[in-house]
């Protein structure tokens, strides 16, 4: 069960009487024990309309927050937040002589650099996709690739969230809110077949 618990604290910018700032802090309380709760902070700029500039400061406030915020909504949060060393199974997604992208279908920003590969491994230009590399682990003197064909268990690594750029290019790369750096470096991670 997830409890969503929403405060705003309104901070008057005096400076700039026409504007104020409100600050929203979300709480999400969750069973796991690992993180129990996870506060966010959204600010928004509040544009008071000309006809409420004749009255007192906070009370045009008042009156444009009760339009805003007049309706109750009542909804459930579903988050996805892994924790460091937990084990996830995953679908390949790209894969270069940096590393390897995963997936998990809703999630595509699951990055396993070559470091955190199986050692010892090596690449191998990809027969099927000549813009792509194979990575193949040495064991026992046998070769077991990284292709795509079965689902990839990895273990969290490293949870980063980036800052939000203030504008991007038009041809870059999607915001990405969280990017999950993985390894395969362990017994029973990789392709599942390699296991069963």
């Amino acid at each position: 069960m997830v409890t969503l618990i929403v405060c705003f604290l309104l901070e008057l910018n005096y400076e700039m009487p026409r504007t104020c700032s409100i600050v929203c802090q979300v709480e999400i309380a969750t069973l796991d024990q690992r993180e129990m709760f996870c506060l966010s902070e959204i600010e928004h700029t509040l544009r008071l309309p000309p006809h409420l500039l004749n009255l007192p400061l906070a009370e045009a406030i008042k009156g444009e927050l009760e339009g805003l915020f007049l309706d109750k909504v009542k909804f459930r949060l579903l988050m996805f937040r892994p924790f460091l060393g937990e084990v996830i199974s995953a679908r390949l997604k790209e894969s270069s002589s940096t590393g390897l992208r995963l997936s998990l279908g809703f999630f595509d920003d699951i990055y396993i650099p070559r470091a955190l590969l199986p050692s010892p491994s090596h690449d191998e230009p990809d027969p099927e996709d000549k813009n792509q590399v194979r990575w193949i682990w040495e064991f026992n003197e046998q070769n077991y690739p990284i292709d795509g064909m079965d689902e990839i268990r990895f273990r969290v690594h490293s949870i980063q969230y980036p800052s939000l750029p203030l504008e991007q290019d038009d041809g870059s790369k999607p915001f990405a809110p969280m990017l999950i750096t993985g390894s395969l470096d362990a017994d029973g991670l990789g392709p599942i077949a390699w296991w069963v």
